[in-house]
């Protein structure tokens, strides 16, 4: 469940975030799912899940990496994306942490549809066996934060079913899934609706 290494290479400007951002919503969810064990940290300390909003002209809220064994997120926990160039495996954040390790897979959900507002990636390794092959699952081979990932969700999105279903496994992470939404709370029900059933 290793989530802890960020693979890409980034430009990183070290400040708070605008007093004026509100991303009140973006902490509560956040902090429910950690609640609800969907993201944390493995028994190694290594985090686990993350969750991002949109923002605007290609930019997004994301928490930042090394935040998953935080029980109570702050705003200074959370990361503004700039922006990525998948191809140089490049990514630009401001905020006190640098962006999270799937911020390359955020970013190439959001540039699937305008209309996808949010993007949580979590971990249950029993939703993810129940899952597996079932819904839009990824290769095998791909690993987490990387440009084949990114590709790979691409490919799912014309190639599969995952516009209606808003979710996907990660065969190549164990135990992790991603879900989106036009919402936080579509998001956030959507992976409660699954875990449910």
């Amino acid at each position: 469940m290793n989530e802890g290494v960020i693979k890409f290479n980034y430009d990183w400007k070290k400040k708070p975030l605008p007093a004026s951002l509100n991303i009140v919503k973006l902490i509560k969810y956040r902090n429910k799912l950690y609640t609800d064990e969907l993201i944390g940290a493995d028994k190694d300390g290594i985090g686990y899940g993350n969750i991002s909003a949109s923002y605007k002209a290609g930019k997004f809220i994301i928490s930042g990496s090394d935040t998953g064994r935080i029980k109570s997120a702050r705003k200074y926990h959370f990361t503004m994306v700039n922006s990525v160039d998948v191809k140089k495996y490049f990514v630009s954040c401001t905020g006190m942490k640098v962006a999270s390790s799937e911020s390359m897979t955020h970013y190439i959900i959001y540039n699937l549809s305008h209309e996808i507002k949010c993007v949580i990636h979590v971990h249950n390794l029993r939703l993810w066996k129940k899952l597996l092959n079932k819904v839009p699952t990824t290769a095998k081979n791909v690993s987490y934060g990387t440009p084949e990932m990114a590709i790979n969700i691409k490919r799912l999105w014309n190639n599969s079913d995952l516009k209606n279903k808003k979710i996907l496994v990660m065969n190549g992470h164990k135990g992790g899934l991603v879900v989106f939404g036009t919402s936080i709370e579509d998001a956030n029900n959507l992976i409660m609706d699954y875990l449910s059933a």
